[in-house]
Formats: C-alpha cells, structure tokens, sequence
C-alpha cells in the first residue's frame, strides 16, 4: 500500500514538473520592412541584416548574419492563448529621462530610463493585460530591471495599469525603468500576459 501512494505521489510530481517546463522562445528577428525612421534626436542603430548580393547568394564562405530587432523594429508574439497574437514595437528609448513630478525623480547613484512600446492586436481575441508586468530592460552586465508603473516622465504618456486592446487596434505608452547610474542599456525584453506567455520579444539598443 505504501508503495502503490509513493508511486503515485511521484506520477503526480512528474506531471507537475513537466506542465512547469514548458519551451520558452525568445524572438529577436524583425518583420520585414518594420524598421521606422529615426526619431529626431534619437541616436541611430546598426544591426547586422541581410541583404542579398546583386551578383546572387551569398558564397559559402560568408554565412548570413542573422537578424537582430533594435529599437523602431516590430516583433510578433504570441499569447497564452492560441487566439492571442501581438505585434510589438520598441518605438523609442529615452536615455536619461526625466521624471515628471519630482517626488518619483530617482536617487543618487540611479537614473530613469523611459521606453515606448507599441502593441497591435493582429489576433482574434480581445488583448487584455498589464504591459510593465510583461517588461525587462537588460544592461551590459546581465543585470535586469522592471518597470516602475508609478513613475512617469516627460518623454510622453505612459501605460495605464492595464490596457484592453480590441482586435486591429494598439495601444501606445510609455514604460519606466529604474536602473544604476553607471549602467549601460543592451537590451530590452516583453512578454505577453504579464510575463506569462512562452515567447519573449528581444531587441538590442545600441
């Protein structure tokens, strides 16, 4: 009898374990012709494309270099559920930002980072979610950060709490990070259903 409930204590673990250890993707090649135009003011990103040769393939002695989304590219995620489709975009990063009242400004040794992300719903499901859950901005240490929902700047008008976005619609905010002073931005990360989703876009800052 002991036997048989250790047995099947252990079938019940192993399901556990295996629903828990679902595959988790991360996105980083941008649709095609999604790249914007620079923001004035913005400093430019160059990110290893390719482009096919005027004489034809490239030779085998020079591998394509894969595409990587920076800041302007949009990248397709998917959902919790099947239904569940977004297009989001890294439309800028404002490096430092300022915040707009002065009892969020950061203190000594840190500074605002602020991050406007696109979201259009391409599925066909109703997009609800909390967009500074979903968020991760990544230094060039390793180190990562989450958004400040409380904090806004003057860069433009952030997320609200959450947002409810229709199909054929988007929704566009601004999402604040804290991070060190001496900190240099790399990448920037999102997931949709706060986090939650098995794929995570990717884009690399310059």
């Amino acid at each position: 009898m002991r036997r048989a409930v250790v047995l099947g204590w252990g079938l019940l673990l192993g399901v556990l374990v295996t629903g828990c250890t679902s595959g988790q993707s991360v996105v980083t090649a941008p649709q095609s012709g999604s790249v914007t135009s620079p923001v004035p003011g913005t400093p430019s990103v160059s990110v290893g494309r390719t482009t096919p040769s005027a004489s034809g393939p490239s030779s085998p002695s020079s591998p394509s270099v894969p595409a990587v989304a920076s800041v302007g590219d949009t990248l397709a995620l998917s959902g919790l559920k099947p239904e569940e489709r977004v297009d989001v975009t890294v439309v800028k990063v404002v490096d430092p930002a300022t915040a707009k009242e002065s009892f969020s400004s950061p203190k000594a040794g840190s500074r605002l980072v602020a991050v406007q992300f696109r979201l259009r719903n391409t599925g066909t499901a109703v997009y609800e979610d909390s967009p500074s859950n979903g968020a991760r901005l990544i230094d060039s240490e390793g180190q990562q950060f989450t958004a400040s929902a409380a904090t806004d700047t003057t860069a433009g008008p952030g997320f609200p709490g959450s947002v409810t976005v229709t199909p054929g619609d988007t929704a566009l905010g601004y999402l604040t990070f804290v991070i060190p002073t001496a900190s240099r931005v790399a990448k920037i990360q999102f997931t949709l259903d706060s986090g939650f989703a098995s794929s995570t876009g990717q884009w690399t800052v310059a």
